[in-house]
């Protein structure tokens, strides 16, 4: 999701870009939200009978990235799409991806309309579609407040579904926070947390995103904006599992996997929240990293080690910027915490690391969702650029 852009500032020549990947998970979802079965579509052995030699994709499918493209790019939030023409030019099959455009070829200031140029290619910048429409931009809405001169309360929690994330999610709940739990495939556990939270007294919502993918997240940020009216907070829980492995059995993929989770959903979050929360003028955002930034890593954790330490520096430069609009950016680290990522650790091993703390235990879920807690409170509204470690003191600089 995109900033609501002002329609003084849009200009005659702006355009924006989307690319989307269609896949038969695509193809399958249009087809249960729409009914059109047409077996050209969904059946490979009928349309191979036809001209066509393979399935082609719906049309209206690919069109309607368009919207997507206008509600969250050009103009962005608060748009109404009042008419469009397509031409349908080449068909899209499965595997192709497209790019999508939105051109402002005129505008008409009283009545705040856009004519806007249309066009989609695919990968081989053949195009598939073209079109004109007009689009409507709407006032920009005052900033929205729970009341009394309260700031808005929406917080969105990556990996929220997890064993810290889940902490997270009851712990602001409690805090008077409405909560989207981003999750990756946990949709039992995401239903299940959005009932207790609900049971609670507050309002939560259960988001199916991959942070890797930036259309998954810009449609997680969109669901949150259409329901709660704006974004707050963002407290960033996401990883993969831990698959310690020495460097000879290490491979690249297993670091890119932690540098596209850790480091790469982090970054197309903020891209998508930050515009939102500089219209607001404030903002929070909270990244879980870990103590094994901290001396010297366990063993054989490297991919780990550096998706965290990718995750913490990428922290810092967004506290130095983000500060002078009034966003802050802190960080959350714990120590070894007693959840399912760590089930593969042996026991003996815990045992001696809880030994170890002066505290003489290991983190629980919610030792860290207070932590987050406070810094996504008022009290902590002058700490930017900071990791709050919760280690119960096996680490202390």
């Amino acid at each position: 999701m995109s900033h609501f852009k002002e329609f003084e500032h849009i200009q005659v020549g702006d355009t924006a870009v989307l690319t989307r990947h269609i896949g038969e998970d695509e193809l399958r979802r249009f087809v249960e939200l729409t009914g059109d079965d047409n077996p050209l579509h969904v059946d490979r052995a009928y349309a191979e009978k036809t001209p066509f030699k393979d399935i082609v994709v719906h049309g209206m499918l690919s069109a309607s990235f368009l919207s997507t493209l206008i509600g969250t790019q050009l103009p962005g939030q608060g748009a109404l799409w009042v008419s469009q023409t397509l031409e349908f030019l080449f068909p899209v099959r499965l595997g192709d991806t497209l790019s999508v455009s939105c051109t402002v070829d005129k505008k008409h200031d009283r009545e705040r309309l856009l004519e806007v140029a249309t066009r989609i290619e695919n990968q081989w910048k053949r195009p598939v579609l073209t079109g004109k429409g007009v689009v409507k931009v709407m006032p920009r809405p005052e900033p929205v407040s729970a009341g009394g001169g309260e700031r808005l309360k929406v917080a969105v929690v990556a990996g929220g579904a997890g064993g810290i994330g889940s902490a997270i999610c009851r712990r602001l709940a409690r805090a008077g926070w409405r909560v989207v739990i981003g999750h990756h495939s946990r949709d039992d556990r995401a239903a299940a947390l959005v009932k207790e939270i609900g049971a609670a007294g507050s309002e939560g919502l259960a988001v199916r995103a991959d942070v890797t993918v930036e259309g998954d997240v810009a449609s997680l940020i969109d669901t949150t904006v259409r329901r709660f009216s704006g974004v707050s907070l963002l407290v960033f829980a996401a990883a993969p599992p831990i698959q310690p492995a020495g460097l000879d059995a290490l491979s690249w993929e297993s670091i890119a996997q932690h540098l596209n989770t850790e480091v790469k959903g982090a970054f197309l979050l903020a891209k998508q929240i930050v515009p939102l929360m500089r219209v607001q003028g404030y903002g929070k955002i909270i990244n879980v990293t870990s103590q094994v930034l901290d001396g010297a890593p366990p063993p054989q954790w490297t991919a780990y080690a550096v998706g965290k330490a990718g995750l913490a520096t990428f922290s810092r430069c967004l506290a130095v910027e983000l500060g002078p609009v009034g966003i802050t950016v802190n960080c959350v680290a714990p120590g070894m915490t007693d959840t399912a990522m760590i089930g593969d650790i042996p026991e003996k091993m815990r045992l001696v690391l809880a030994r170890q703390a002066p505290l003489r235990r290991l983190a629980r879920p919610n030792d860290v969702a207070e932590a987050v807690a406070f810094l996504a409170s008022a009290e902590a509204d002058y700490i930017t650029g900071e990791t709050l470690r919760v280690n119960g003191g096996q680490m202390m600089l």
